[in-house]
């Protein structure tokens, strides 16, 4: 049974002021600003499905179904967020992470890798990389 517990009580986001959970400094203080779109789609999914201490622990098999992600893009989206200082992770938890007041740089949060383990892609999961381009430009397929 997994026990969830805060990752960063330092960092426990709490509803802003505005309106919503997603805090509007991301974007005013252009937090997201060349953030990979598997990374923005995990950070949104989190910050749906977390409680009010931003923690939430769902599996890796869940979100990469939810999200249509691959393990290896997971892995990434995962590691981006934790390196920009937005969500703190360790195998099962994840916590989003409230932002500073201020608009200097958030400090890289906890991310505990999990291996990735050997897999081969079948030729339907594969896509040629001007498909994966075409759709990153909003080209769609």
């Amino acid at each position: 049974m997994v026990i969830k517990r805060v990752l960063c009580p330092e960092r426990v986001r709490r509803v802003p002021k505005q309106f919503s959970w997603v805090d509007h400094r991301l974007v005013r203080d252009k937090r997201l600003c060349g953030v990979s779109h598997p990374a923005l789609a995990l950070y949104l999914f989190l910050v749906t499905v977390g409680d009010a201490d931003g923690v939430s622990y769902y599996s890796d098999a869940t979100i990469m179904r939810d999200l249509s992600l691959q393990q290896r893009q997971l892995a990434a989206a995962r590691s981006e967020l934790c390196a920009r200082g937005l969500i703190a992770y360790s195998h099962p938890l994840y916590q989003v992470l409230s932002l500073p007041s201020s608009e200097r740089p958030l400090p890289p949060a906890p991310c505990e890798s999990t291996p990735i383990r050997s897999y081969h892609a079948t030729a339907a999961e594969t896509e040629s990389i001007g498909t994966v381009l075409r759709q990153m430009l909003g080209g769609g397929q």
